[in-house]
């Protein structure tokens, strides 16, 4: 199976626009619709401290295991707890597992991830580990995996992971977001800084535009995707207006092409902070399916 969750990325997270019980309810759903049973999950192990210290400084990573409220754990906008360490790094560990799966299975989804906001020295927005960053270096290091291809569709740009590849020629960073909004940008090989209230159409046009030139040119071995929620025109964060049906659109051209291509497919959740929680499930759980249907197509 291509689906990778854990029950301990759920932690009380207190009041927050955050709707981190949104993992458990895409599982549910998964279920409900009968594309997965209780047992087509794979469990990742929790990311190790040697896993961290592949992208993070060990000074954050000191501060971070050990619940040290510091200036560089401070910016996350978000308690630090020994519950929520156990749910970032199931997070991290849950993407480890999706990319080593996808170079199985060609496609896997981590139901959680994608938290492209956290440097090297400290963390920010939401995000404390770069499960991305370091997903990348331990297929690089214990995998020989070495051209990756991110295709950040979060309604953020990945600030995070762009810094922390700036001047490696192996990892394309490409970003499509919203440029009037959080965060202060980093420079990503490609970014896409969207007019606020930008639709389905345009939206599209660019990304399908720009995927295919850089797949073409790049020739990525790996491409991880952010399947991010948040470009929805009802998310509480954002300022787009894509529609539900447009998102899919978006997974399915993303999709299609990697299996196209023959290229393992590593997809995160990432954001998604609709009014309607209801709204985030299913544009995840329609990410979830195509996944799910691709793969089956794979395997006639």
């Amino acid at each position: 199976m291509i689906f990778i969750y854990s029950d301990k990325v759920y932690a009380d997270i207190g009041e927050h626009v955050f709707p981190i019980h949104k993992y458990r309810l895409v599982r549910r759903k998964l279920i409900e619709e009968e594309i997965a049973t209780e047992d087509d999950f794979l469990n990742p192990e929790l990311a190790t401290e040697d896993d961290l210290l592949l992208v993070h400084t060990r000074e954050y990573v000191r501060d971070f295991m050990g619940l040290k409220w510091t200036h560089r754990t401070e910016r996350s906008e978000l308690p630090l707890t020994a519950d929520i360490r156990t749910s970032y790094l199931a997070g991290t560990g849950g993407t480890i597992l999706a990319c080593q799966k996808a170079l199985e299975t060609k496609i896997a989804v981590n139901i959680g991830g994608g938290f492209h906001h956290a440097f090297p020295d400290h963390a920010e927005g939401f995000c404390y580990t770069n499960d991305i960053a370091i997903a990348i270096r331990k297929l690089q290091r214990e995998n020989n995996i070495k051209r990756f291809f991110v295709v950040d569709c979060d309604l953020h740009q990945g600030n995070g992971t762009a810094y922390i590849f700036r001047d490696d020629d192996d990892v394309f960073t490409f970003s499509i977001h919203q440029e009037n909004n959080y965060p202060v940008k980093q420079r990503s090989d490609l970014d896409i800084g969207l007019a606020d209230r930008t639709g389905d159409a345009v939206y599209l046009a660019y990304l399908k535009k720009n995927f295919l030139k850089i797949a073409d040119n790049f020739v990525p071995d790996f491409v991880i995707y952010l399947a991010g929620a948040d470009p929805y025109k009802y998310d509480q964060l954002g300022g787009l207006s894509l529609t539900i049906e447009g998102l899919r659109e978006r997974d399915e051209f993303v999709i299609s092409e990697c299996v196209k291509r023959g290229i393992p497919l590593g997809i995160l959740l990432a954001g998604g902070y609709a009014i309607d929680t209801n709204d985030t499930v299913t544009i995840h759980f329609n990410t979830c399916k195509l996944a799910y249907d691709f793969w089956k197509s794979l395997n006639r």
